[in-house]
């Protein structure tokens, strides 16, 4: 085996489902009191980086806005939209309301939380299984 074909096996993809949810956040002022937060939270683990920081948990990770904007203090409003201003990126299916940011790693759970369901949405629209013949 050669030396090369070695080193390429550390990259391989695994294309499993993780059942795992993350974010990414700035390291500021913000990101760090959320970080803080969500370290207290059972199931969640937080990693710091010298520019970022990485929350992650197993099937869902849930933000309370209301938390963060006591914790922040001197802030009239907290909203969903000023904590995607701090997030660099994120993994799982999200949902944002008023008052929380919630990320789903299983789709089925994101659209019962909607109110949606996908199982009905199948069966009234069935594929066609010759398109275009």
């Amino acid at each position: 085996m050669s030396e090369e074909h070695e080193g390429g096996e550390q990259y391989e993809a695994d294309q499993s489902a993780s059942n795992r949810v993350g974010v990414t956040l700035s390291q500021s002022v913000e990101g760090n009191v959320i970080a803080e937060i969500m370290e207290e939270k059972e199931g969640v683990e937080v990693t710091h980086f010298p520019a970022m920081i990485r929350i992650d948990a197993d099937n869902k990770l849930e933000f309370d806005l209301v938390e963060i904007e006591e914790a922040l203090g001197d802030v009239d409003e907290y909203t969903a939209y000023d904590f995607q201003i701090e997030m660099a990126t994120h993994y799982g299916r999200m949902i944002a309301d008023d008052e929380k940011v919630v990320l789903y790693a299983n789709p089925e759970d994101a659209a019962e939380e909607l109110g949606f369901d996908l199982l009905e949405q199948q069966e009234e629209s069935p594929q066609e299984e010759n398109p275009g013949v």
